[in-house]
């Protein structure tokens, strides 16, 4: 799944009919003090990131005036809330408000549901879901049938459910009509207003929403210029943007790559790698309670080619990692032999300069035996430390994070005693 920013949600909600306050997008200060002035009033000052709980972390201030407006768009842009790089603000009309609402569409894929689901709180705001929990009285739901869609039906059956002022329960209805618009319009997977405002003159506006759209259908949706379809709070990386086009293009079995941290600044990082889900997991987590440092996660399941799993393995190599570390435990339908074809092939033109480099290889399956031939000849007379273990150590997820640690603790030592002896 993949986020779009606030501004570019409001766009949406105001192409289907939903107010949003006056204002626009800023890159620079004085762009900010130009589209304060414009509105003429109090604004607010809205950090874009991928984010939620902006307003606690200090990424929401108010403004009286343009020049106000401007020091705050200063000390914004460039700066860093909750790690993330601020480049761009909203800068919009401060509302008079009067009560607060949330409206979302949300995808319920449990085997119960498996439909898109409508959710009204009666309160909205910051810490929305600590009210729906101690009152859940305050929330309704309703399962959405897709091929009907959401009209003033269905969206006055939700609202329903509250008791609320007729007046107000007529604004609401188009508002939660126009969401599921532009929910299904551009093929989200979540869509959210929070807070729905209603001020005190009696106008209604969307002061805030999010929204996550299905990685699947973003070739549809170039106009927001998404160049990695995944749900991250974050700019893509360099190799992230490399490895998803590599995902982008083949369509044969998995190739994702993530990096768990922007950027590797100290040593005893292990570049990892998992084929399906469960058993990788768990070793991810017994190499961190070994006390290494996990670079990335990449997956390669769903028996890709050997090209792709190669391209991914370059990838992880990339990184300036002390260690690799991959966790094959499928049992199922893929042949492992791309695998042993890839990891000897990338190995090979990735550590041939990297002498005593750790590497600890699980690759356990289909044509396991072969796999582990094509490895052995394919390594053995590469310059590092490499140990290939089979389907008899699945389980004994210990086992093996011990050995990665052992193999890492030998390399960084050498490091350290080669580089005291210059």
């Amino acid at each position: 799944m993949a986020r779009i920013y606030e501004y570019q949600g409001k766009q949406l909600l105001k192409a289907v009919g939903i107010p949003v306050p006056q204002g626009d997008v800023a890159a620079t200060p004085e762009e900010v003090r130009r589209i304060a002035a414009s509105i003429g009033k109090p604004v607010a000052i809205k950090a874009q990131i991928w984010v939620t709980g902006r307003f606690k972390a200090g990424g929401i201030r108010f403004a009286s005036d343009s020049e106000e407006a401007e020091k705050i768009a200063q000390e914004f842009l460039g700066s860093r809330i909750k790690g993330l790089l601020v480049e761009q603000v909203l800068v919009e009309e401060k509302l008079d408000v009067d009560r607060e609402f949330y409206v979302g569409v949300i995808v319920n894929d449990s085997y119960k549901v498996r439909a898109p689901v409508l959710v009204f709180c009666s309160e909205g705001g910051v810490d929305v879901e600590e009210v729906a929990a101690r009152n859940p009285e305050r929330v309704a739901t309703l399962p959405v049938d897709y091929l009907k869609g959401v009209g003033p039906s269905e969206a006055q059956e939700l609202i329903a459910k509250m008791s609320l002022e007729a007046a107000l329960s007529s604004e609401l209805v188009k508002v939660i009509s126009g969401l599921y618009q532009a929910f299904q319009k551009y093929d989200a997977r979540v869509a959210e207003i929070n807070p729905l405002v209603f001020t005190k003159d009696g106008r209604i506006y969307a002061a805030d929403c999010r929204f996550t759209l299905d990685d699947n259908a973003l070739f549809r949706h170039p106009e927001f210029g998404i160049k990695v379809p995944r749900d991250m709070d974050r700019e893509p990386t360099e190799l992230e943007e490399i490895a998803w086009q590599i995902e982008e293009t083949d369509y044969r079995g998995t190739g994702y790559f993530t990096q768990l941290v922007p950027e590797v600044k100290e040593e005893g990082y292990v570049g990892f790698h998992g084929i399906g889900g469960g058993a990788a997991m768990l070793a991810a987590s017994a190499l961190l309670t070994r006390g290494l440092k996990i670079a990335d996660y990449a997956d390669t399941s769903g028996d890709p080619p050997a090209s792709k799993v190669y391209k991914v393995i370059k990838c992880i190599l990339a990184l300036p990692v002390d260690g690799y570390v991959l966790m094959g435990s499928v049992l199922a339908n893929q042949e492992q032999w791309h695998h042993a074809h890839a990891i000897v092939k990338a190995l090979r033109e990735e550590l041939k300069d990297r002498p005593g480099f750790p590497v600890l290889l699980l690759v356990a399956g289909n044509k396991e035996n072969e796999s582990h031939q094509i490895i052995r000849d394919g390594l053995k007379d590469l310059p590092i430390r490499w140990e290939l273990y089979g389907r008899d150590y699945i389980y004994k997820t210990d086992f093996i994070a011990d050995r990665a640690a052992d193999l890492v603790k030998a390399y960084l030592e050498e490091k350290h005693h080669k580089a005291a002896g210059r």
